[in-house]
């Protein structure tokens, strides 16, 4: 099975054997590459996030539905899983995001609180409402983006590692409470990633600040590598689960081994 980004044949959800699919955070990045991924893959996708103008451009793109959804928001959520209906087949958690990256002795409460709103609280709320169609469907999915910034901490990231340590330990508690259930729960958690948004929000828009991110990094993982790997993932049988992935750049050995060149 493919799970190319190729120009996806239009897939209407209503249509006989369709799978279906719910990608949060499809405004850009990887959940923008996810959503193209899994249409080419085949399956008809629910871009889910805030910017309205975006999900509509790209479900236009790729036959799939455009759901404006806040994850931190309840009601929001709600109006998500009203859309979806009664079967889904894979959910993905990939709404997230870091803001600031000052020491604790500097934290902002605010920051702190906006990562662990949608990075941990979002993630919950989404899976929580969809749970029942994922259920229904006798194959569910539950794929969370991670980071391995949930796996080790890191000097001036301690809001962000803490909010995606919250992400890890919500998927591997979600692991053991489902296995008697018809749902994967499963977790991609990449390392350095090179997109439009991520460094940029996480700095405020210092532009600056965000190319030191990858300054001499001559390949970091692209959105459209970690949507690959996500595309494989979800589409393994039934009976195989890709409990976590973790993938760097090569030139990442670790959180603290970079190889640049300067």
């Amino acid at each position: 099975m493919t799970t190319s980004s190729a120009t996806p044949l239009q897939i209407t959800p209503d249509q006989p054997g369709v799978r279906h699919a719910v990608v949060t955070g499809a405004s850009s990045g990887i959940g923008a590459a996810t959503a193209r991924t899994l249409a080419g893959a085949g399956f008809h996708v629910y871009c889910a996030a805030r910017r309205t103008d975006r999900i509509e451009a790209l479900a236009a793109e790729i036959g799939g539905t455009p759901v404006r959804c806040d994850v931190t928001d309840e009601a929001s959520v709600a109006d998500l899983a009203a859309a979806v209906g009664g079967r889904l087949d894979v959910l993905v958690n990939n709404a997230g995001g870091a803001f600031g990256a000052a020491p604790v002795s500097a934290a902002d409460s605010g920051d702190w609180r906006r990562m662990y709103e949608v990075n941990v609280i979002g993630l919950m709320q989404v899976t929580r409402a969809l749970l029942p169609a994922l259920v229904a469907s006798g194959n569910g999915v539950v794929l969370n983006v991670g980071s391995t910034a949930g796996r080790v901490a890191y000097e001036n990231g301690a809001g962000y590692t803490a909010a995606k340590h919250g992400t890890h330990v919500v998927n591997e508690t979600l692991r053991l409470e489902l296995v008697d259930q018809p749902v994967r729960v499963m977790q991609i958690a990449p390392g350095m990633v090179r997109t439009d948004e991520f460094a940029l929000i996480r700095f405020d828009g210092d532009q600056a600040a965000a190319d030191a991110v990858y300054a001499g990094v001559a390949e970091p993982l692209t959105a459209q590598d970690v949507a690959e790997s996500i595309g494989w993932m979800v589409t393994r049988p039934a009976h195989v689960s890709i409990d976590e992935l973790v993938i760097r750049p090569k030139a990442q050995a670790a959180q603290h081994k970079v190889h640049r060149v300067l």
